[in-house]
């Protein structure tokens, strides 16, 4: 039996991008915790952070004003940095909207406020990648800062405008429920316009914004088309769908299915003619509306199938979570498998991991957090979604799921934990539902320190997710062997680490699977880097 080549004795030491100060600060809760750097901790906020959303121990606004307050500071010690930061944030590994266009804008007015010029339009107009974002950075803007507006955000928001106006971005998101409408954009910012039709186009958007009934530009054949279709009435609509034409006017027109919602209650008919123009997220919403119409099941595998397209999900940018929440949503089971494949291509970062790993998944009531305010979906069911696709990918995982009676119940064990036997083959959103309806979302308080001691039993790695509010007064890392690594996954983003960084103890964190990439590279002895620096080397 060897002694000294096994994956924990042979591996040499590398260190994660998460960095924990030598200060020691209490958790919410009450625990040993550790303060991190401000990379660290905007890094954990930013990828975490539905702006405006309280969390179980934070609330939005006071969350918020921890993110402004980061980035304005790191804005001017560490420019590089935070641009990179803000652009990858914005990119489809993360697609963290609402946190990139507030750290843009944050990002700006810090340096232009310390005298500091320069690249600020470049990083305004790479966080902003659909055609209603023009807008709400304006509306950011002008809400928190006013008038005037400085020329780097000015120039920034007309790049992305002309980069993203056109006749079907303007008729999708063009819409009266935004208070910043694209003529708004256009009148204060005056985008160049690339081409003949695009000056038309912004001269159209900035009439109809203003209610000047002018004639549509030739140049503009959608909107026309567009407009001409919603003269029609219900009736003429279903005349349409019968006779099998109502698809082809669908897409001439550029109409989306919320503006043809508008004509009534949907048949199928009505759905099967949409469904063509509809894009990926806009199916995946309505996975439910298509079964309640009685959609065909030849329309049903067409969609099925755009579904599970693993390039098709690379466009979507849809985060993991996004598909469990539409396999809890549908009462067909049509959908389990497009919906099982869908969100195995969003977990491609997952390694393959060999040896023996534990993995221990946090269900203490403060991960009984909703992500966002319709509450579909909480924290626990992230952390039960990535803990059992890791799973899926180790060579041999035991799956615990912990949290603790102690507080509620004085329980003197402290941690109160249930393992996860998940047979062979079986699929993830299967178990993720066997984990709901069996009882392992525990509830109670959090003692990790405890629960990892109870159930490690030589694993060459152990992996928690968690929010690291825990109550326990050992530092979790401090429980097992030096040399073999732990690695935290913060699925909360709070300000105090529940374990000390450094060599074989890491943190990773976000609402994607992009961590999980650091594992195998931390443990062939590489530090590891930030997302969006890929490539840097150990020295």
């Amino acid at each position: 039996m060897s002694k000294f080549n096994t994956p924990t004795k042979a591996r040499a030491a590398a260190v994660g991008p998460i960095k924990t100060k030598a200060k020691t600060a209490p958790t919410v809760e009450g625990g040993i915790g550790h303060l991190r750097d401000a990379r660290s901790e905007l890094f954990l906020l930013a990828v975490t952070n539905m702006v405006g959303e309280s969390t179980f121990y934070e609330t939005g606004k006071a969350r918020d004003s921890r993110f402004v307050k980061l980035v304005r500071k790191l804005a001017i010690k560490d420019p590089e940095w935070v641009a990179g930061m803000l652009a990858w944030l914005r990119s489809p590994e993360a697609n963290m909207r609402s946190a990139a266009l507030v750290g843009a804008a944050e990002y700006v007015h810090a340096r232009l406020e310390a005298g500091l010029h320069g690249d600020n339009r470049h990083v305004i107009a790479s966080v902003l990648q659909r055609a209603d974002e023009p807008g709400e950075m304006l509306a950011y803007w002008l809400a928190t800062y006013g008038r005037p507006i400085p020329k780097p955000i000015k120039r920034g928001i007309g790049d992305a405008a002309t980069l993203l106006y056109n006749e079907r971005s303007l008729l999708k998101h063009d819409t009266d429920s935004h208070g910043i409408r694209f003529g708004d954009v256009l009148d204060l910012l005056h985008p160049i316009p690339k081409g003949t039709w695009q000056s038309d186009l912004f001269r159209y958007a900035i009439d109809r914004r203003h209610n000047r009934e002018n004639a549509i530009p030739e140049s503009l054949p959608m909107v026309t088309t567009n407009t001409i279709f919603k003269t029609y009435t219900p009736l003429y609509v279903d005349h349409l769908a019968k006779n099998g034409t109502l698809a082809d006017k669908l897409a001439e027109a550029g109409m989306t299915w919320e503006q043809l919602g508008s004509y009534g209650p949907w048949t199928a008919a009505r759905w099967e003619a949409m469904i063509p123009s509809m894009g990926y997220m806009a199916l995946l919403r309505n996975l439910r509306n298509f079964d309640q119409a009685g959609v065909s099941n030849k329309v049903a595998a067409e969609i099925a199938a755009k579904l599970a397209d693993p390039d098709e999900v690379a466009r979507s940018r849809q985060l993991p979570m996004r598909f469990l929440s539409a396999y809890k949503a549908v009462p067909s089971l049509r959908w389990a498998w497009p919906l099982e494949q869908a969100l195995d291509h969003s977990l491609t970062n997952i390694p393959k991991l060999s040896g023996r790993t534990l993995i221990l998944v946090d269900t203490s009531t403060s991960m009984q957090d909703p992500f966002s305010k319709d509450g579909t979906l909480m924290r626990w069911d992230a952390a039960a979604l990535f803990g059992i696709a890791l799973a899926a990918r180790c060579a041999d995982a035991d799956i615990v799921s912990y949290s603790s009676t102690r507080m509620y119940y004085g329980d003197p064990i402290g941690a109160r934990t249930k393992v996860f036997d998940r047979p062979r083959g079986e699929s993830v959103l299967k178990s993720v539902e066997r984990w709901k309806t069996g009882g392992w979302f525990l509830g109670g308080g959090t003692d990790t320190a405890p629960a990892v001691q109870r159930h490690f039993a030589g694993h060459d790695r152990v992996v928690l997710l968690t929010d690291e509010q825990a109550g326990s007064v050992v530092d979790p890392g401090s429980v097992l062997p030096e040399r073999t690594p732990l690695y935290t996954w913060n699925l909360a983003g709070y300000k105090v680490a529940h374990t000390e960084a450094g060599k074989f103890r890491h943190t990773v964190g976000g609402l994607t699977d992009a961590g999980f990439r650091l594992i195998p590279l931390l443990e062939s002895s590489r530090n590891g880097t930030w997302p969006w620096r890929d490539g840097a080397q150990a020295a």
